[in-house]
């Protein structure tokens, strides 16, 4: 895909602060974490915002749940339909859950047995399809058809973006309750919805601060759209272990807000990824996915100055099959 970019209707800061009224006592407030043993290793100062500890172990929640819970009874009693490799799939059934509203997810075949396992647990109908040779988003639209259901989409949705964003203003209210004001912002980004709503929240209240995207160098759709000024998909050959960062291309909601608030977009390999997750089990005492490790990933890699600087990362997910989070520690 090779689609020319055109300005969509956009989320603001406002909707960022009422979704995080919606979200108040419903989402948690993750802890934003300081003063651990990665100082040293950086010559700087890390935060660590734990989304890995948000319900059902990612961010998602948050986005989701902002979309579901505006919808009228109508479309409630529809239902929802949503494609997802596992983290949006288990946000969305976690909150149609909640809300009463009956939800059909989309994944792929081989995503985490953990994901899948839980998106059912959740009490969603999950439909499988083949990651490589079909087209997730044409079975969802499918659906959506013949239910009347409505789609949620996992990014390129102004109130997806705008739930997603809950998380880059709490780490700024967090960072001034520790009296400390962030240097740049890292973020991990695949269709881009956490990336832009965080972008929007952090630029507003810290204007000064830098915020980057981060993706596995084999799916830097984002990094090379920015650079084109048009979406760009990744190949098809692409493969990284960042199951939760392999969405293509970006949106365009997301695409128009990260392409005026980002200073840049990094990238990551999938060993620096591993080596992300172990560090951050040993030093950090958490279990991070590995698309939710690639903004520690950057940090300890050295993509970008760290001594003497404050510097935010947002720990997006931590829903990681056994295998996969100890060949991480081994390796």
């Amino acid at each position: 895909m090779n689609a020319a970019y055109e300005s969509p209707p956009l989320p603001g800061f406002a909707d960022i602060e009422a979704a995080a009224t919606r979200l108040a006592g419903v989402a948690r407030r993750t802890p934003l974490l300081g003063d651990t043993p990665l100082d040293e290793a950086v010559a700087g100062r890390l935060l660590f915002k734990a989304e890995c500890l948000q319900r059902n172990g990612s961010f998602k929640f948050r986005g989701a749940y902002n979309r579901l819970v505006q919808l009228d009874a109508a479309a409630r009693r529809a239902g929802v339909v949503a494609f997802s490799s596992g983290n949006h799939a288990q946000g969305v059934a976690a909150a149609a859950r909640m809300l009463g509203i009956p939800a059909t997810i989309v994944m792929p075949a081989n995503a985490p047995a953990i994901k899948l396992e839980n998106t059912r647990a959740l009490g969603a109908e999950v439909v499988l399809y083949d990651r490589f040779s079909e087209d997730r988003e044409g079975i969802a639209r499918r659906i959506v058809a013949e239910r009347g259901a409505t789609l949620v989409p996992a990014y390129d949705d102004p109130h997806i973006v705008a739930g997603q964003g809950t998380a880059g203003l709490e780490l700024v209210q967090q960072a001034r309750e520790l009296g400390l004001t962030p240097d740049q912002v890292l973020v991990p980004t695949s269709g881009g919805g956490l990336t832009a709503g965080t972008a929007i929240a952090v630029r507003t209240l810290m204007p000064a601060a830098a915020v980057y995207g981060v993706e596995p160098e084999a799916f830097d759709d984002t990094r090379r759209s920015l650079a084109a000024g048009t979406l760009l998909n990744n190949p098809p050959e692409a493969r990284s272990i960042c199951d939760a960062l392999q969405s293509s291309p970006p949106g365009r909601i997301t695409f128009a807000i990260n392409r005026g608030l980002l200073a840049g977009v990094l990238t990551v390999s999938d060993r620096e990824v591993e080596t992300a997750m172990a560090r951050a089990f040993r030093d950090l005492k958490l279990v991070v996915e590995p698309g939710g490790a690639v903004a520690l990933a950057a940090a300890l890699a050295g993509r970008l100055p760290l001594a003497g600087r404050t510097t935010a990362i947002i720990l997006s997910g931590g829903n990681v099959d056994p295998a996969t989070f100890i060949a991480a520690l081994t390796r």
